[in-house]
Formats: structure tokens, C-alpha cells, sequence
């Protein structure tokens, strides 16, 4: 009798992650990732462009929006191989239908002569991390988080082992100030940063597209934790002078607001808010220890809610169903 060998469990780097390999990939990929979170997405990369020197773009789509995601798109292709760019042909992506959009993303991951010579990846960033960075303590400003996910970006497809010899990049407030930034960072790169770039340049172009594409469709394939039984249809393209984003808008629940699809740090939020939701009033953190204290002595009133050392202790329901977290957590 033959006997049977055990096979060993695969490890984490042997498990195939998930592709986007055309379009009718990309909203079953969005729709795994959470929504309250960002999450960033690397393409194949063609062994042209780790053997080649290669042009690589940046730029972003969903800026001024108060709803959804912001996604920063790169792209990258050997400096010999423009021609791919022409073929496909990219062209500022705010110039193009959604339907021209959403035929040369499922091209650029489709076609054979492409994906030989083109690569690309995006990070969403989440309204809700959005909201915390810009309201927190130490704020930290809508440029600053578009340049942090930029570098990253760069420094992806550098980990990827693309060969980046020059950069070329939509500008995020002065571009000669954006540039010096970055040619501290990257001092090997040639680096170009351009008001409107992306009709400048076929490659930012690619970069704009990745990012345009993958937020039209992050949108469309919106789960609402806080409100399970919501239409997608029902908030509109997320831009302010929108009637049906602003119908929306008008839709606070009166305690805890918006759901995460909105940038509760915009005005145009913060204002529905002031009008229409209750007024909220939070202890401070020192004067409610003081009165604890005064209270209960030198007893806290916290160590009779305090799980014992080896409970691993759930949080209560109304908190999950309400996607309520601590601050800490986010």
C-alpha cells in the first residue's frame, strides 16, 4: 500500500492574491477591500520594465470631491516604448467618456503588447482616513496626504524592481516647490512636475486613468456598513453642486451623522451637520478623572467594567453595528 505524504501548508508568499486582470475584475477586487481603510494596488510588472530604463507618472482623481475615495495612480513603461502609450490611446482622462476610460484600463490590462511594456498601480485613500488627517491635533493637510501616497507610490514600484529613470508628475499646490521635494527624495530621477500634466504627458495620462477608473468604480461598488439596505445610486458623483449629493447630505442621522463615505472634514459636510444634527458636548479626558476620583475615592469606577487578564472581551454589540472605533484603531 502506498503510503500518503502530508503536504505542508502553504505559506503566505505561495498563495496566489488576487488580480485585476480587465475590468470586470476591478469592482470584485474593491469590493474585498475595506472601505474604512486605504489600500494600495501594484499590477505585474513586465520584465521590460526592470530590464529597461522607464518613464513612470503620477497623478489622482477624486480631490475635490465630499464623497469617496481619492485615488493616486502611477504608471510606468520603458523609455522605448511610447508607442504603446500612443497605441492605447491615453489622453487627459478628464477629457475622455467613462466608457473610453473603462475601455482603455480593460485594454492596458488586456491586451498582450501592453501588459509586455505597461505597469501601474493606485492607492485608495479612504474619506475616512481622509476626515481623521485633516481634523486630528496634529493636522495634517489634503497636499500632505497627496504627497505622502505619491512617494509611496514611487517607492512601490522602486520595491517592484521598476528601472525609474524620469518622473513626471500632476502638481499638487506650486511645482517648483513639489519638485525640489521630491528631487531630494529621488535625486537619481530625472523629475518633471507640471500644472495639467496629465494633458501634457501620455505617461501621467496612464496614471490619471488607473486613478480615475478604479474610484468611478470604487463607488459603484460601495458597501454601507452603517446602512446596509442603501441604493448605490443614491448619492450622486460625490461633487458638491451635485442635487443628488446634496439630497443626500440632507440625510444626517441626527447622533452619529454621515456614514464613511463622506469626508466629514469638508464645509460643505460640516455645515448640514451644524443645521440639522444634535449637539454633541464631550467631558474632558482630565476633568472626568478628577471626578471619578472624587466619587469613588481612590477607586476608579473603570475597574468594575475591566475584563480580567485572561478574558478576551467583545465589544458590545451596538458598538460593531454602528462600525463605532476607537480613535486609536483608525
Amino acid at each position: 500500500m502506498d503510503k500518503k505524504v502530508k503536504q505542508e501548508p502553504e505559506s503566505l508568499s505561495d498563495v496566489k492574491q488576487p488580480r485585476i486582470e480587465n475590468l470586470k475584475t476591478l469592482g470584485p477586487y474593491i469590493l474585498e477591500q475595506d472601505n474604512a481603510k486605504n489600500f494600495v494596488y501594484v499590477s505585474d510588472i513586465p520584465q521590460l520594465c526592470k530590464d529597461e530604463p522607464c518613464m513612470l507618472g503620477v497623478d489622482e482623481a477624486g480631490r475635490g470631491p465630499v464623497l469617496g475615495p481619492m485615488v493616486y495612480g502611477i504608471a510606468f513603461c520603458p523609455l522605448s516604448k511610447k508607442d504603446v502609450l500612443k497605441q492605447l490611446g491615453f489622453a487627459d482622462s478628464k477629457q475622455l467618456t467613462e466608457e473610453k476610460r473603462d475601455q482603455i484600463f480593460d485594454e492596458m490590462n488586456r491586451k498582450d503588447f501592453a501588459k509586455k511594456a505597461l505597469g501601474w498601480a493606485v492607492e485608495a485613500i479612504s474619506p475616512n482616513v481622509i476626515s481623521m488627517c485633516m481634523l486630528r491635533r496634529t493636522k495634517h493637510s489634503l497636499n500632505e496626504v497627496s504627497m505622502d501616497s505619491a512617494i509611496g507610490l514611487i517607492n512601490s514600484a522602486i520595491d517592484a524592481g521598476v528601472n525609474i529613470a524620469e518622473v513626471y508628475v500632476d502638481t499638487v499646490g506650486p511645482p517648483e516647490k513639489y519638485q525640489a521635494k521630491l528631487k531630494a527624495i529621488f535625486p537619481k530621477f530625472k523629475i518633471t512636475v507640471a500644472k495639467k500634466a496629465d494633458s501634457t504627458y501620455p505617461i501621467v495620462s496612464a496614471a490619471s486613468i488607473a486613478a480615475k477608473v478604479t474610484r468611478d468604480h470604487a463607488l459603484k461598488v460601495w458597501k454601507f456598513r452603517e446602512r446596509p439596505n442603501e441604493e448605490v445610486t443614491s448619492f450622486g458623483s460625490g461633487y458638491p453642486g451635485d442635487p443628488t449629493t446634496k439630497k443626500f447630505l440632507g440625510e444626517i442621522d441626527l447622533v452619529f451623522g454621515f456614514p464613511r463615505l463622506v469626508r466629514f472634514s469638508w464645509s460643505t459636510a460640516g455645515n448640514a451637520l451644524e443645521k440639522k444634527a444634535y449637539d454633541m458636548e464631550f467631558e474632558d479626558e482630565t476633568d472626568a478623572k478628577d471626578a471619578e476620583k472624587a466619587s469613588y475615592g481612590s477607586e476608579k469606577l473603570s475597574k468594575y467594567f475591566a475584563a480580567s487578564k485572561n478574558e478576551n472581551r467583545k465589544r458590545h454589540e451596538y458598538f460593531r453595528e454602528r462600525c463605532l472605533e476607537h480613535v486609536a484603531n483608525i
